[in-house]
């Protein structure tokens, strides 16, 4: 055995369950919305999730997380973008409540470990500095000092890739990679799974069937034809 293919620490799955290392594999072989689509392991396995242990809302704490990747001044860059993406509302807790810069840092520490060198994480930390660079330039201020509407000024800029400068450009690419990473991260987790809300591996006293109005938009898209992730799909004919 190779020493890049024995187990990692945290990547032995739990009894019956799903490691950790699987689930990221299955994030970086699927589409984001594929990866946490209700009835995949990713959203049927919590207790190995790589954030699972570290910050939920409610849960116990194993104690401080470690960043591998990044350093202070960038975790705590994480932690602002991350909630300025997926922020606390009424239904659910925050990006960073869900665990999501713990999950992120695992990731990027993971792939750099598979692919033999950290591009990735190379585009996420130079992104980071960019937003730095451009708020000091702005606003005398870090990105993670700088006031809401400042943060979102600049992130205007790069959040809509067809209405980037192309001076912007390679930043709308690094916002599109953050962005995935933390819905994958939150949707991912308890929090996000409730918020869905994924309603698989519950008791029910009853199963009473595909409900009515679901199954009427299942069968007209089936007979109309649509884009599955698999390319097109016939209609359906009786």
């Amino acid at each position: 055995m190779k020493d890049d293919d024995r187990p990692q620490k945290g990547d032995e799955p739990p009894s019956g369950g799903v490691s950790r290392r699987e689930i990221f594999h299955v994030l970086g072989s699927v589409p984001v919305i594929a990866a946490v689509t209700p009835g995949s392991g990713v959203a049927q396995t919590r207790d190995d999730h790589p954030h699972g242990s570290h910050a939920d809302a409610g849960g116990a704490s194993q104690g401080p997380y470690e960043p591998k990747v990044f350093d202070d001044h960038q975790w705590r860059t994480v932690h602002v973008l991350c909630d300025l993406i997926i922020p606390a509302d009424e239904r659910s807790g925050s990006a960073t409540q869900a665990g999501v810069p713990q999950f992120m840092d695992d990731w990027l520490d993971f792939r750099k470990r598979e692919d033999g060198h950290d591009n990735l994480a190379a585009q996420i930390l130079g992104g980071l500095a960019w937003l730095d660079r451009e708020s000091m330039r702005l606003f005398d201020k870090s990105f993670a000092d700088a006031a809401a509407s400042q943060q979102e000024q600049i992130l205007d800029r790069i959040a809509w890739p067809e209405r980037a400068a192309p001076a912007d450009h390679p930043w709308v690419s690094f916002f599109n990679t953050f962005r995935d990473l933390t819905v994958s991260g939150f949707f991912s987790s308890k929090i996000g799974i409730a918020d869905l809300p994924y309603l698989g591996n519950q008791a029910v006293a009853e199963w009473k069937g595909c409900d009515p109005q679901v199954w009427a938009k299942i069968e007209a898209r089936m007979r109309n034809g649509y884009q599955g992730l698999g390319g097109a799909v016939k209609p359906w004919t009786d």
